[in-house]
């Protein structure tokens, strides 16, 4: 029997879940607990970058996107992860209690469980566990909009699931704190066994093949246009769909909710002087992604490894900025793309607006100053269309690295001509004489030189 995706018409809310899960999620009283590790002296300086207040603000950010209702959160500091149960017993004791207290029926460790240490923690506690990992996957599904991420996201829940499979799917069941998992599979599919959800994944895996060869026709057909791919990433909320939409005049989802984008995006935009972009959106990332989303969304990543330059989107007002820099950079290294390339990697610190005005004054000053190979960042408020114009130009700067520019002058009779300098190169300034030539200044890429050269002659001048 194969597993089930989600029932038609069943999702009518605007971020992918259905009112009956909605509802599940708001009625279900949450405490959260982060239980991170304690920087030891000579510790990895990976474990103090980020902040446990910040952590744990994280993860009941995650828990409101799926309308969890939040009653309780706390940071438990540990020092070594208790093999059973993760969490020490008094801690374990402690949040019992709270949970008893607050009459809640789920429990998010901001952690990575393991199957053993998920139900021991489930017996002693009473109530439904989930971990990060789950959490993430929840959220991932709820998002999922075309057949390509919906695809993804079920193959990264399975991959997630079979670890935790006993005999059956009964321990799947909306008891463990899964509300959609595209429909619930577990819901609906007891009976299955590890064996059904190995051959559901061969399928999803064959079925996502073919989604990658398409990509690829999509992409070949755009490289035969040509026009060069920009990428946005970031940590997610940092504001790319807004940044997206502003700059290609869109409408794409853009809220101040985590992983409010899922699906790519791209759409055509015209850099100042007429040279055309597929500009692309993508999935945000966000520190300890799971393995499993990594691999699945490969091919929608694709877009980023291929792009022709990368806009690294910061919420330069948040207060874990840097560390979120640092985990957005560390995926980007994975999928085998150098973060430290500046020629090709540009920065774009957004929600200037939410700045103080004096640290507003200062990063304007840091990112005007000049920089060798243009590596500093630009300062933005998607919101309000600040800095927008110069990151244009930034972009357009990387794409024409190289390409050298030429003075031409053209006569007033000759149209053709006129006509050829603009299907061919870039025009970056143009007057017209009282005797009603056409003076031209234009940037020209390098196979394209050889064309103006055969039409204009010696008129050509480089600049």
């Amino acid at each position: 029997m194969a597993l089930s995706g989600p029932a038609p018409n069943s999702f009518v809310s605007f971020d992918g879940a259905s009112a009956a899960e909605q509802r599940i999620a708001e009625q279900t009283r949450t405490v959260v607990v982060g239980p991170y590790l304690v920087a030891r002296r000579g510790a990895a300086e990976a474990l103090a970058v980020r902040s446990p207040e910040a952590r744990l603000d994280e993860a009941v950010g995650l828990a409101g996107a799926i309308d969890l209702t939040i009653v309780h959160a706390e940071v438990a500091p540990i020092k070594l992860p208790k093999p059973a149960t993760f969490l020490g017993s008094g801690k374990i004791d402690e949040l019992k209690a709270i949970i008893e207290r607050e009459e809640a029926g789920l429990l998010l460790a901001d952690c990575a469980l393991s199957p053993v240490q998920q139900r021991n923690l489930e017996k002693a506690l009473g109530v439904k566990v989930i971990d990060r990992t789950g959490l993430i996957l929840e959220i991932f599904g709820r998002r999922a909009r075309t057949r390509e991420g919906t695809l993804q996201v079920e193959l990264a829940h399975l991959s997630y699931q079979k670890s935790r499979l006993v005999r059956s799917w009964t321990h799947l069941e909306r008891q463990r704190g899964g509300f959609g998992f595209l429909g619930g599979p577990g819901e609906t599919q007891i009976e299955a066994d590890r064996r059904l959800i190995q051959e559901r994944m061969k399928r999803i895996e064959k079925d996502l093949e073919g989604v990658k060869r398409t990509r690829g026709l999509h992409r070949a057909s755009r490289d035969k246009v040509p026009f060069p791919t920009v990428a946005l990433v970031g940590y997610t909320n940092a504001g790319k769909s807004t940044l997206f939409n502003r700059l290609t005049e869109a409408e794409v989802l853009a809220k101040d909710m985590l992983f409010a984008t899922l699906d790519p995006t791209t759409r055509v935009v015209d850099l100042p002087h007429g040279k055309r972009i597929i500009l692309s959106d993508t999935v945000g990332f966000i520190s300890d992604l799971p393995t499993m989303l990594v691999a699945a969304f490969r091919a929608t990543l694709e877009d980023v490894i291929e792009a022709d330059v990368i806009l690294h989107v910061r919420d330069i007002a948040h207060e874990d900025a840097e560390a979120q820099g640092a985990d957005v950079k560390a995926i980007l290294t994975d999928l085998g793309v150098n973060a430290a390339d500046t020629a090709r990697v540009l920065e774009v610190w957004n929600k200037a607006d939410l700045l103080a005005a004096s640290e507003r004054e200062r990063l304007g000053v840091l990112t005007s100053l000049p920089a060798e190979e243009g590596g500093r960042p630009i300062l933005v408020s998607a919101l309000t269309g600040e800095g927008i114009e110069r990151l244009l130009a930034a972009i357009e700067a990387r794409l024409t690295r190289g390409h050298p520019e030429f003075t031409l002058v053209i006569a007033a009779s000759d149209g053709a001509g006129l006509a050829a300098v603009y299907e061919t190169g870039e025009v970056l300034a143009r007057v017209t004489t009282e005797e009603g030539e056409t003076r031209l200044r234009l940037r020209v890429p390098p196979e394209r030189i050889g064309r103006l050269a055969r039409r204009f002659g010696a008129a050509l001048v480089p600049a």
